[in-house]
C-alpha cells in the first residue's frame, strides 16, 4: 500500500467516528503512514500476554492500545468542540497552518 497524505499528526486531539470505539476522544500517540493507522490514547485497548524477562519486566497480561484505520478518527476543533475536516491555509509570511473548515480556526497544536 503507497503512503497517502495524512492530515492527522502525532499529538492532536482526535474523536473515533466509527467502529468499536465510537465517539471516545484522545490525543494520538503514534502515526502511521505507509498503514494508514493511528493510536490514540485509551482507546482499542487490546490485552497482550507478555514473557518474563527478569526483574524490571515481570510477565502477565498488560492493556496496550492498538492501532485504528486513520479513517476511523477525525481531528477536534476545540473552538466548534467537534469532530471537523481540516484544509491547509497559506498565510502572507510563507508559512501554513491547518484549519477548521467549519469556524476557520487553527488546529494546529503549539
Amino acid at each position: 500500500m503507497f503512503a497517502e497524505k495524512v492530515k492527522i499528526k502525532k499529538g492532536d486531539l482526535v474523536q473515533v467516528i466509527a467502529g468499536r470505539e465510537l465517539g471516545k476522544k484522545g490525543k494520538v500517540l503514534s502515526v502511521f503512514p505507509k498503514e494508514g493507522k493511528v493510536i490514540v490514547e485509551k482507546t482499542n485497548l487490546v490485552k497482550k500476554h507478555s514473557k518474563h524477562r527478569g526483574p524490571e519486566q515481570p510477565g502477565g497480561i498488560i492493556e496496550k492500545e492498538a492501532a485504528i484505520h486513520i479513517s476511523n478518527v477525525m481531528v477536534l476543533c476545540l473552538k466548534c468542540d467537534k469532530a471537523v475536516r481540516v484544509k491547509r491555509k497559506r498565510f502572507e509570511d510563507g508559512k501554513s497552518a491547518r484549519i477548521c473548515v467549519k469556524c476557520g480556526e487553527i488546529v494546529d497544536r503549539k
